[in-house]
């Protein structure tokens, strides 16, 4: 099936939330075959209840993994499985309370769907939100026992939670996460509202989408008497909303803005480029690092083709799409071979400075360092990398001791 700039699009910005789904053998026939044989609302309905049924029945895991047997037989469930895992998430706070047993439940699948449905669940049902009840929410996961993969799902689903909460209003959303104690929880949550915002502009049928539409603080958004609405997109400025926000909010944006770029120009990369190529000086690298990862889902994660895609931005800022694109190859997959193929094509490729493939290893090693909890196997992963300079930027990535 050939899949639309639109699906793309959506595919690309949900590699930034986390890694992709655990392969499942193909489920019988008789496995969601009835929902299979019906189209638009009524497919929806079926999965939905479907899902629900085995969450209700055998927990939050089989839901999930269910979920990927589904997107194993049918295309339609491979483009909306993180839409269906938000779903599942949603339901399984009303279940399960519990968020610790609920995260490790619902896997690192689906680009972490499950977890982010949850923590909007959970802050949708608030009335109000403390500060100590922000910083309090995602520290069980501040330990040596979890990886920084799932600390960052917690506190980024943290940031669609708010901006939920809020009616989709990026301002007050973002002032919630400046109540985080550390300055890497707040960025993290601001990726998480800055998504949010542009899911909920172009995924109507998204279960969080629907969650939000029915809530009391939407509602409550509604009240003619408050502040103007808003705006998700500006067709006329394919910067915005970072155009609009205040510096210390636009790391965050722009290393989703490219979506935004890609969704109004119906998938130009180059076009998108150039537009990175607008936004302030130092945002530059930020935006292509954004560009990198929506360039793996074009590619369909193929290392060479991302590469390819990578050059067709502006030289100086070429390393920074590597960045991103080595990045989101090892979230997507929760794997490093994607990652290693690409550093190596950069590392070889002529048209490249040595500092094209440095920034590509140093990169692969910060996401290795997510997905680890240790540094033994952090070790073993960067000797991959063969040559010593490789092998040293990776490692030096992954936050270990420099080699004397």
């Amino acid at each position: 099936m050939t899949q639309t700039p639109k699906v793309l699009i959506a595919l690309a910005i949900l590699a930034v939330a986390g890694v992709a789904a655990n392969r499942f053998a193909r489920p019988g026939a008789g496995i969601g075959g009835k929902c299979r044989r019906v189209v638009g609302d009524a497919q929806r309905q079926c999965y939905s209840q479907l899902l629900s049924e085995r969450l209700a029945d055998y927990g939050v895991a089989d839901a999930m993994k269910t979920l990927e047997q589904l997107a194993v037989a049918d295309p339609y469930m491979t483009e909306h499985a993180h839409e269906y895992a938000h779903g599942i998430g949603i339901e399984a706070f009303t279940r399960y309370p519990d968020i610790v047993s609920t995260f490790v439940a619902c896997g690192d699948g689906s680009a972490s769907g499950c977890r982010h449905g949850f923590v909007q669940a959970y802050l949708e049902s608030r009335d109000s939100i403390t500060a100590p009840e922000l910083q309090g929410l995602c520290q069980p996961f501040k330990t040596t026992a979890y990886s920084r993969a799932l600390l960052f799902q917690c506190i980024h689903g943290m940031g669609h939670g708010l901006t939920m909460f809020h009616g989709h209003d990026a301002r007050p959303a973002l002032a919630d996460c400046d109540r985080l104690a550390e300055q890497w929880d707040q960025t993290s949550c601001y990726g998480g509202v800055f998504m949010e915002i542009f899911v909920n502009a172009t995924e109507p049928h998204h279960p969080a989408s629907e969650l939000s539409a029915h809530s009391h603080h939407e509602m409550a958004g509604m009240d003619m008497g408050g502040p103007a609405a808003f705006k998700a997109i500006d067709p006329a400025d394919p910067l915005y909303p970072c155009s609009v926000m205040e510096h210390r909010y636009l790391y965050s944006c722009y290393q989703l803005q490219t979506s935004v770029m890609l969704w109004l120009n119906h998938g130009d990369i180059g076009a998108a480029a150039k537009s990175c190529d607008q936004a302030p000086a130092d945002m530059r690298p930020s935006c292509y690092e954004s560009l990198g990862r929506d360039v793996t889902a074009y590619a369909s994660r193929d290392p060479q083709k991302s590469a390819d895609l990578c050059a067709k931005g502006t030289p100086i800022y070429r390393a920074s799409c590597y960045d991103g694109a080595a990045r989101s190859l090892v979230n997507w997959t929760g794997t490093t071979d994607g990652g290693f193929a690409l550093c190596r094509i950069v590392a070889n490729d002529s048209r490249n400075l040595p500092v094209d493939a440095t920034t590509c290893y140093n990169a692969l090693g910060s996401a290795i360092s997510s997905i680890t909890t240790g540094g033994p196997e952090r070790e073993e992963l960067c000797l991959r990398a063969q040559t010593s300079q490789a092998v040293a930027a990776c490692r030096a990535g992954a936050g270990l001791a420099v080699s004397r």
